[in-house]
């Protein structure tokens, strides 16, 4: 395992701003929150690959702005948009490709009542998405995300024993807790098919904190991590609004290197 970080922790900054403030504060392993259209285009996105070569960093992981559209592009019943839908998301994986990110992180669909897809047709929808993704060399990873049908452990239960080896997951302790369920638990849910996480900290009346400045028995997680397998990274994610000064990344960081060990990190 290794420590990392959301570009995300410093939005409303613009990406390449937040890249070169975090590389200069040693983070060195990323997952790259495309904010909009135009930070797909490869010019640009050449721009942020040198400046990981030239700093020795690697993105690890890009996470679609269009999340919060996945219910309505990916996963209705209506299947000429979801052809599309799977047509738009061909630009994150050419993006992934020119950064050698190898994960994308995808919310999914809304918990909506009123959804016509049953599970299964959930599923089946994933997958496809998930064998495209592989058709460029990226892993679709369903994240757990609070008010998402994601959000419960049963489901991402199901959802691996449907899939198999044909699905993957990012758990997101904050996302665990803010939906009121035991991050332990969702861990463990996702078992060995768990290719990524995000790593924040919790305590009552907080569910999203730095590393450090909460309850969160991360010792705990990493025993369950551990007997799954996991050898995937520890990627910092939180919210400006989450802390005060910059320098306290630092502090966090340190955090996950000590619980994972600083002899693992690069």
């Amino acid at each position: 395992m290794r420590s990392g970080i959301s570009t995300a922790c410093l939005y409303p900054m613009h990406l390449e701003q937040a890249l070169s403030t975090l590389i200069e504060f040693e983070f060195h392993i990323f997952e790259v929150f495309i904010n909009t259209s135009s930070e797909l285009k490869p010019d640009y996105l050449r721009t942020l690959k040198q400046m990981t070569e030239e700093s020795g960093s690697c993105v690890k992981s890009i996470h679609p702005f269009t999340s919060g559209f996945e219910s309505f592009l990916l996963f209705s019943d209506y299947e000429r948009r979801f052809c599309d839908g799977l047509e738009f998301y061909k630009h994150y994986f050419h993006a992934a490709n020119l950064l050698e990110a190898s994960i994308l992180v995808l919310h999914g669909q809304r918990n909506d009542k009123r959804s016509r897809i049953t599970e299964n047709e959930y599923f089946e929808h994933y997958a496809r998405l998930f064998e495209l993704g592989k058709s460029f060399g990226v892993t679709v990873a369903q994240e757990n995300v609070n008010l998402f049908r994601s959000d419960d452990p049963d489901f991402i239960r199901r959802m691996r024993n449907y899939l198999g080896d044909e699905c993957a997951f990012v758990l997101d302790v904050k996302q665990a807790v803010r939906g009121g369920e035991d991050p332990y638990e969702m861990c463990a849910a996702m078992g060995e098919r768990l290719v990524h996480v995000h790593i924040n900290d919790n305590k009552p009346g907080h569910d999203c904190l730095l590393p450090g400045s909460g309850t969160m028995d991360f010792d705990a997680l990493k025993r369950i991590m551990l007997e799954h397998g996991y050898s995937g990274d520890l990627i910092i994610e939180v919210y400006r609004r989450d802390f005060d000064k910059l320098q306290e990344l630092v502090y966090a960081k340190r955090v996950v290197e000590s619980l994972i060990g600083y002899d693992n990190c690069i």
